[in-house]
């Protein structure tokens, strides 16, 4: 509990700004001078080492009413150095006098924090190290991750000192919020985008550094995908998504059926010694008017109403070109797998995060797609990996796949199949209200995509209200727990949470986000054409084929999305009213009703400046340690709440709190129609799915029952590094009857290889 003293003490900062004390900052400073000794320590100390400078402070200014930087940090020297913790001291002594030396190479506005950053990049790995786990799929070890870094982290001063406001500096700094992708900020990039590979496959598209046609096979349209989303992954900072990968890839499997039917015909006729009786040119030109791979053949009947032998050779050169199509679009399929796993963006430092949406495509084209792309995830990398890019997610849809009458359905009990032993798909929902409604049949951009982290455009206050060529610009998530201990009753200041107090406080949060994300949006504009060669120089966003060189950016940004996020619904709850929403409908009731709040904000934002603002249920990654561990730092180790390295993900019911599937989505289900900018709901299934597909699959329907949105099943996923068995292996694995550290006989191996059964 802070102290009545400290609301009327200015601190003085270097610059000669004048601020309100906040002793918060010094749990902070103290925190940091812990953590650069000791990997690990009770947090107590911290609070402990805080409340003597507080004292120290109340005693020795108290006829004062200002205090300098310098002299709050002499302070701390004090106490460490009283209080015996030597190191500390020596430490916190050291950071001072070399910031103080460094500090000739960033001030003019602020104080700047990188150097002990800069260190802790080069000295510690990523297992150590925070920000070098920010982003999942930058390799934070390797030569280039690491550069990546020490460039984000010299970025990120740069941004607050000189690009944004001092209080959005400020806030993330004390953890109030957190500015994703703040390193980005002066590059004016923006996060990621869905996109339509129908623009780039129309003319051909150059990647800014050479010009690639039209593809005309399967194969070069696979290639061609893959190679789009790495151009893009270096203009942005975020996820790359296709939305409509079915209906993209559809084309070039026609084109490659045309190739192989027309070689097909010509090679048997030839054979057959036909070749002075059929005008091939004339029978080619049926071929290049073919809309589909499946057809009716009497279209050749004047040609095989001649004789029945040829007949036949129509009909067998049909199918072996049908064969090869399918065998071209696997091959096609694993290529593009095996290309995202392994092509690199970013000096080499981070393979793409891309995602690819799929499954509403009932051409036989379409189908045939779908089909091979999950068999080639099933079938895994070189080594029998599972993948993990792209990150698969499959949409259902009712009339389409869901139902066991529907045309696609094999296909949903395929990816269920496939999910069941590989963790992808994940499975998205069109039937949820907030999807269904933008959803026009025949239209397969009013089908909503989804980001593989959950980030989700549909509806555009701005425009047509699509998928294609949108994408998130940047969003911000605020530090839910902390407003939730400052006036629930976890503290034991009051019997009763002071909501009032809460949603005032939560308002001026949101207003400050609102403003700093506004703030960043105005630097995203001020680049220009030339700076997004890719994205707008290939007309990968939507509408910027209408854009010159000097066309302000402005009028295509804003289809994107800026969008509020939240962590830790569950702490908050438990803080405000002592339980979480998956204990009692209570707490349900009012984690609704917070983030219906949090809504309807986004919307009246919306409304004032004509532009997307959204509500995220936010991929929290690094982010649920760091505000845990500033807020343990000044309440202590409170039960539920700061009593464990994270914060819960967005509005999930805790993982260890045990409960049913059922239960969990009916929880959940409500938050995903509230959260318009993304959301995901997990369910952990502890026991082998491989061999029970009818389990998996009434799993995604209870996700569908629930109007959840977008969904994933985790599992256990093992695999034998001999035979190369992939599902769950206990003390002995099915397949080869091989105990951990055991070998087995080479015929067995090489029997498995040749997939001969065995």
């Amino acid at each position: 509990m802070e102290r009545d003293f400290f609301n009327d003490i200015i601190v003085v900062k270097r610059s000669g700004q004048r601020v309100n004390f906040n002793p918060t900052k010094v749990a902070i400073a103290v925190k940091k001078g812990f953590d650069s000794v000791y990997e690990e320590y009770d947090e107590k100390l911290v609070n402990k080492v805080k409340e003597k400078v507080l004292d120290y402070i109340e005693k020795e200014y108290k006829d004062r009413k200002t205090i300098g930087v310098e002299d709050i940090q002499d302070v701390i020297e004090e106490v460490l150095k009283k209080m015996k913790y030597d190191d500390v001291y020596e430490s916190f002594k050291g950071y001072r006098e070399r910031r103080a030396a460094s500090r000739d190479a960033f001030v003019v506005k602020q104080q700047h924090k990188f150097v002990k950053a800069i260190e802790s990049l080069g000295l510690k790995s990523a297992n150590e190290e925070d920000a070098k786990r920010e982003n999942a799929n930058v390799d934070g070890d390797g030569p280039m991750g690491t550069m990546l870094h020490f460039g984000s982290t010299v970025s990120k001063e740069f941004a607050k000192a000189y690009l944004m406001d001092n209080k959005y500096a400020r806030a993330h700094d004390e953890g109030a919020i957190h500015i994703h992708d703040l390193d980005f900020w002066a590059m004016g990039t923006t996060t990621c985008t869905q996109i339509d590979l129908n623009k780039l496959f129309k003319n051909g598209f150059s990647t800014g550094h050479g010009y690639l046609r039209t593809p005309n096979s399967i194969a070069s349209y696979s290639a061609l995908a893959a190679i789009a989303i790495q151009a893009n992954q270096n203009e942005q900072h975020g996820g790359q998504s296709i939305p409509a990968f079915d209906y993209y890839m559809a084309p070039g499997v026609l084109k490659t059926f045309k190739k192989e039917f027309k070689q097909e015909l010509s090679e048997l006729i030839d054979f057959e010694g036909f070749s002075e009786f059929i005008k091939f040119d004339k029978v080619v030109e049926l071929i290049d008017k073919l809309e589909s791979i499946e057809f009716d053949m009497n279209i050749f009947s004047d040609f095989t109403s001649k004789s029945k032998k040829l007949d036949e050779i129509f009909n067998t050169a049909y199918e072996n070109a049908i064969k090869k199509t399918d065998r071209s679009t696997f091959q096609a399929m694993e290529a593009f797998i095996h290309n995202l796993n392994t092509m690199h963006s970013r000096a080499g430092a981070q393979v793409p995060f891309s995602s690819v949406n799929f499954g509403t495509d009932t051409s036989p084209e379409g189908r045939m797609v779908i089909k091979n792309y999950l068999l080639a995830t099933d079938e895994g990398l070189g080594h029998g990996e599972t993948p993990i890019f792209p990150i698969s997610i499959f949409k259902v849809k009712e009339g389409v796949n869901y139902n066991k009458e529907d045309p696609s359905y094999d296909l949903f009990r395929l990816a269920c199949r496939v999910s069941a032993k590989r963790l992808f798909p994940n499975f998205s929902f069109i039937d949820s209200t907030f999807n269904k409604q933008y959803y026009v049949p025949g239209d397969y951009t009013t089908e909503v995509g989804y980001m593989g982290c959950r980030t989700r455009v549909l509806a555009n206050v701005c425009g047509p209200s699509v998928t294609p060529g949108r994408g998130n610009l940047s969003f911000t998530s605020i530090n839910l727990p902390r407003i939730g201990l400052k006036h629930g009753i976890a503290l034991g200041e009051r019997d009763k949470a002071d909501m009032k107090a809460f949603y005032k406080e939560l308002d001026e949060t949101m207003d400050l986000v609102k403003g700093q994300l506004l703030q960043r949006f105005e630097c995203q504009c001020s680049k220009s054409k030339a700076n997004f060669k890719f994205l707008l120089g290939s007309h990968v966003w939507i509408n910027s084929e209408k854009l010159d060189n000097n066309t302000k950016i402005r009028t295509v940004l804003k289809h994107g999305t800026l969008s509020i996020g939240f962590i830790g619904l569950a702490e908050t709850l438990k803080a405000l009213v002592g339980e979480h929403h998956g204990e009692s409908e209570k707490a349900q009731k009012l984690g609704i009703e917070i983030i219906k709040h949090m809504r309807e904000k986004c919307d009246e934002y919306t409304k004032e400046y004509n532009l997307n603002f959204t509500c995220l249920a936010t991929p929290a990654e690094g982010l649920s340690g760091r505000f845990v561990a500033i807020d343990r730092s000044i309440y202590g180790k409170i039960k539920g709440i700061t009593d464990r390295d994270y914060y819960t993900n967005s509005f999930h019911v805790p993982v260890y709190y045990k409960t049913t599937v059922k239960h969990k989505m009916e929880v959940e289900g409500p938050y995903h129609a509230l959260t318009n900018a993304g959301h995901i709901s997990y369910v952990e299934l502890d026991g082998d799915t491989v061999n029970n597909v009818d389990a998996f699959e009434s799993v995604v329907r209870i996700m569908h029952d629930n109007n959840i949105g977008y969904g994933a099943i985790n599992h256990p996923v093992d695999r034998d590094p001999v035979c190369g068995y992939v599902g769950v292996i206990k003390d002995v694995c099915p397949r080869c009857g091989r105990h951990e550290g055991e070998g087995v006989e080479m015929e067995k191996i090489n029997c498995y290889d040749c997939s001969c059964g065995r």
